[in-house]
């Protein structure tokens, strides 16, 4: 097995025996068979700030120090209130990784409207979507046990992607991502109990064993704890910083099978359809098209817009299958009476169980 960059350092323990790595490397399409049904949810894209401690030669999320903004709590209370008036169920915040620690201004700024740090403004932020009709789904990159536990009662699910395990030079420089925080990040939510979104970004450099690996990395943990919702398998899209092209169709249906041969049955494979070919990778797996929003961009690909559901539906008619909207927390993570259980607190739990939007998504 090749060694994953950081996982001594932030003592993670994955196994991945290098015959699951071989069978995986065999899976192609022909090998997994097409979803019965097609899932997405409608959600408010909320960007708390474009900060971030990385600086990935792919992504144009981030700004620069100096540039970056914070939104306001009125900015997001009226975001939130006209998604859920357009329908949506899903707060989706975004920011990057410990962006307070990088960037002066947004620490100072943070400060001033009194708070310690960019998480309890997340918590904020999240008890103002739910007040709004919404449930949080946050991710805010790599995070600590403390960070997390300060905001996971108040998500409904939460996520990191994990990218890959290997170390490619799209991450290279004095802020690179390293594999295994991220891993710890996907660990630590399995000892909350964090229902989790997680996945690949397929074609910053790494090969077709580094994908194996990661996946199998994901399909471990999820294996010890149960937590894993949905894996992402989502290209790398050229824009402004990112001129090294895009995955070729071929490479990621075979992206896509080896993620569906790979996983559990109980974790859906997930493909972004603003940035791929859906249709052409329908009989690959995939099981749903992820978060779409009425009425926000997609602010870390703002280069490629959401589709609209009316293309969703299309995508579903293509691959003859039906489209059903879900929660951003599955249903199997649901308590069944209404109240919290080891995946949701009680906070969230009430929300569902009185939230006539929610119960109707639930009832289709």
């Amino acid at each position: 097995m090749t060694e994953i960059p950081g996982v001594d350092e932030y003592g993670v323990d994955v196994e991945i025996p290098e015959r699951a790595v071989e069978d995986a490397l065999a899976v192609r399409p022909d090998d997994v068979k097409p979803a019965d049904e097609l899932t997405f949810a409608r959600n408010v894209f909320l960007p708390l700030t474009t900060a971030c401690r990385y600086t990935c030669t792919y992504c144009t999320y981030y700004d620069v120090p100096g540039e970056a903004e914070l939104m306001t709590p009125e900015d997001i209370r009226e975001a939130c209130r006209t998604g859920a008036e357009a329908g949506c169920t899903e707060a989706l915040f975004t920011f990057g990784d410990d962006p307070d620690d990088r960037y002066t201004a947004i620490h100072d700024q943070l400060a001033e409207w009194g708070y310690d740090s960019i998480h309890e403004y997340l918590r904020e932020a999240c008890e103002i979507a739910l007040a709004e009709g919404l449930l949080p789904h946050a991710n805010p990159g790599d995070q600590t046990r403390e960070q997390m536990e300060l905001v996971a009662d108040v998500n409904a699910s939460m996520g990191v992607m994990l990218e890959t395990t290997a170390d490619v030079q799209a991450h290279s420089g004095s802020r690179a991502k390293n594999p295994g925080q991220r891993l710890h990040t996907i660990r630590t939510a399995g000892e909350l109990g964090v229902p989790f979104t997680t996945g690949i970004l397929v074609g910053i450099g790494e090969d077709w064993r580094d994908r194996a690996e990661s996946l199998l990395a994901i399909r471990d943990l999820h294996e010890r704890y149960g937590h894993v919702q949905e894996v992402i398998v989502q290209p790398v899209s050229p824009n402004e910083r990112w001129d090294g092209g895009r995955p070729s169709e071929a490479t990621m249906r075979r992206a896509v099978a080896m993620a569906r041969g790979v996983l559990p049955d109980d974790v859906a494979v997930q493909v972004p359809p603003n940035l791929a070919d859906a249709r052409a990778l329908l009989d690959c797996g995939v099981e749903d098209l992820g978060g779409v929003s009425p009425v926000t961009d997609d602010y870390i690909n703002p280069d490629y817009a959401w589709p609209a559901v009316r293309e969703l539906e299309d995508i579903a008619d293509h691959g003859g299958v039906p489209l059903r909207e879900r929660l951003p927390v599955y249903e199997r993570f649901l308590p069944a009476d209404g109240t919290e259980n080891e995946w949701v607190s009680a906070r969230i739990g009430r929300a569902v169980r009185d939230g006539e939007r929610y119960q109707s998504v639930l009832a289709d």
